[in-house]
């Protein structure tokens, strides 16, 4: 929209009424700073959510794979088979055989439920979650027959254990004997300590070698599943549909979604909903714009009419009040984005500052799974937030300006 030279000049000091106006200042002051705070909680939300998900995806993806092969009764004999099978099918990266039973931990007169988990020491070492993750000691020391293990670091805290220390791992499925099963618990090392980021792995997850998982366990030369990871983690299905008719019957896949639907389901519908009812916020703050405009309408309407008898043309009124209008949206738009990418940025210490004011755990790792806030802004998302809120703005300044438009002059100053 083009404004004249003078359009420019009255729409600019509409936008800064006199000394008498000021309460038409306020009003409009108020909706800039409503629609402020509307787009920078969108953006924030949004990207909060955004980042949550990639995270948690990340972090339990990146434990546990794209998909597993899980064998009936969690027993994989011919494992090696499936595993090249799974290899030389298009579109899978790795296929690694693992050992995952819940059993339970004991240390310093302490007893936890565990997630025991066997891997080869190559997958350990090249894990990426691990590496990054290590806290204490060193993936080295794990080799089969070391009697040496790796623990969560929420783990460690709940057992008190440190590198050096012995825990002990306790099976239900021990030795028979005429008075019953008696429960398997041998002692380990524990070598090396590590945070996943994800409360609920660092909290149970006891990782040692392969081989040693399976003599704990009796299992022989049997693994309890194989992990798969594809190129293609949305497409997980279409990728290992050949795989899944090859070992139809012998065992079964499961993928992410299928593994964590619910999780992920509940992650959408809340990102929908927080989308919506944040919208709102700058609805209200578009009604709060028409409102200061109708107002500055009303106080200028002599002004008005006399611009009119002047020569000012009805598109010159209606083209100045939506200046004024989306001036404001467009400037209240513009903070919001500066103060969602500042909070954004210094997410973390806002969070740790309130804490440390209110003395409550507004963070607790145990409710909301990872260790941090996470935050990934997403440009489609914040176009599309820009947009919205630039289009509400507009719609609101159109009523009043055609008000002002539509103004009568022989009626406003027949009497003056």
């Amino acid at each position: 929209m083009i404004l004249s030279s003078y359009e420019r000049m009255i729409a600019r000091r509409y936008l800064l009424p006199g000394r008498g106006e000021r309460f038409i200042v306020l009003v409009a002051g108020f909706s800039l700073g409503a629609v402020m705070l509307g787009v920078a909680a969108l953006v924030i939300v949004m990207s909060v959510m955004n980042g949550f998900r990639a995270e948690l995806f990340d972090k339990i993806v990146g434990l546990n794979g794209h998909a597993v092969v899980q064998g009936y009764g969690n027993r994989l004999a011919d494992w090696r088979q499936i595993a090249a099978q799974a290899k030389a099918t298009p579109g899978v990266v790795s296929a690694i055989p693992l050992i995952e039973q819940p059993l339970f931990a004991s240390s310093n007169g302490r007893a936890e439920f565990i997630l025991f988990r066997g891997m080869r020491v190559q997958d350990i070492r090249s894990n990426a979650g691990f590496r990054r993750g290590l806290v204490a000691g060193s993936f080295a020391a794990l080799t089969p027959g070391s009697g040496n293990v790796a623990i969560g670091s929420r783990l460690a805290e709940s057992l008190g254990a440190t590198v050096g220390s012995d825990i002990s791992i306790i099976s239900p499925q021990g030795q028979t004997t005429p008075f019953g099963t008696v429960p398997r618990s041998v002692s380990y090392r524990v070598a090396a300590i590590f945070e996943i980021g994800v409360y609920d792995y660092d909290k149970a997850y006891v990782v040692m070698p392969i081989e040693d998982a399976q003599t704990f366990l009796m299992l022989g030369d049997t693994v309890g599943m194989v992990e798969l990871t594809t190129t293609n983690a949305d497409k997980v299905g279409e990728i290992l549909a050949p795989l899944k008719d090859k070992l139809r019957g012998g065992a079964v896949i499961a993928d992410w979604r299928t593994l964590n639907a619910q999780l992920f389901e509940a992650l959408a519908v809340e990102r929908v909903a927080m989308f919506v009812v944040l919208c709102i916020i700058i609805l209200v703050a578009a009604f709060n714009i028409a409102s200061s405009l109708i107002m500055l309408v009303r106080s200028k309407t002599r002004d008005i009419a006399i611009l009119r008898t002047m020569g000012a043309t009805r598109g010159a009124m209606l083209r100045i009040f939506i200046s004024v209008g989306t001036t404001i949206g467009v400037l209240g738009t513009l903070a919001g984005l500066i103060l969602g990418a500042i909070f954004l940025f210094f997410r973390q210490g806002v969070i740790n500052f309130v804490q440390l004011v209110t003395g409550q755990n507004l963070w607790d790792p145990s409710i909301r799974y990872l260790t941090d806030l996470p935050s990934k802004s997403d440009p489609v998302e914040i176009t599309l937030i820009v947009v919205m809120a630039l289009i509400l703005t507009f719609l609101a300044t159109l009523y009043p300006s055609f008000k002002a438009a539509n103004t009568d002059p022989v009626e406003v100053l027949r009497y003056e």
